[in-house]
């Protein structure tokens, strides 16, 4: 397959007390998100979207959250497993889209700076990163931040091949003049042949 999509999703319940960080960005806000990890919420539905296009498991698969290795543990190691794992699979990203929904803190102000972030960790362009914050428009949703992330790959397979030279020749039997005249039997530029008018020469006027 050329081409592969991915969808991610987490949510977390604000936390007094502990930093807030989403897509990679601390976040000045007197809440933080509750998580075994950081609480990353943006960068754990991207690794899961990731993972999930190469149909590699989930984020618990490999990370889950009995394991006390991962408490409190930076999200962008999370992310950087699951861009081996589409690079293993021969896959790189094309481009990815975000929505995240919650009240506060308001979003729109910074981003721009979240997108510039994920960009550089995902090693892509910010062109290819579309980070989109939404409020839950009166849904019971106060305490908690929710994240949809798509992900569209693509093989990284012939990417950099060399494309093949096509040819259109009206007549068929140009072709055997051609093929002859590479292999020697036939005389270089002999536009005769080719049933072609030789170039006009200038020293026949008089």
């Amino acid at each position: 397959m050329g081409m592969r999509i991915g969808y991610g999703f987490d949510s977390h319940a604000f936390k007094p007390g502990v930093p807030l960080v989403i897509g990679g960005l601390k976040i000045d806000h007197p809440e933080g998100l509750a998580g075994h990890s950081d609480g990353d919420l943006l960068l754990h539905a991207i690794t899961d979207a990731l993972l999930g296009a190469v149909s590699a498991g989930d984020i618990g698969t490999f990370f889950p959250p009995s394991d006390m290795r991962w408490k409190n543990a930076d999200s962008t190691i999370f992310l950087e497993t699951a861009l081996e794992e589409i690079a293993t699979a021969g896959y790189r990203i094309v481009n990815l889209d975000c929505v995240l929904i919650m009240m506060r803190p308001k979003l729109v102000p910074i981003a721009g700076e979240m997108r510039a972030r994920v960009a550089e960790l995902l090693h892509v362009s910010e062109r290819d990163v579309s980070i989109k914050a939404k409020t839950p428009e009166g849904l019971p949703q106060e305490g908690t931040a929710v994240a949809h992330v798509t992900v569209l790959l693509e093989s990284i397979a012939g990417l950099d091949e060399p494309k093949k030279l096509v040819a259109e020749i009206d007549d068929p039997t140009e072709v055997d003049v051609v093929v002859r005249t590479l292999m020697g039997e036939e005389e270089p530029h002999n536009m005769a042949r080719l049933g072609r008018k030789p170039t006009f020469d200038t020293d026949d006027l008089t």
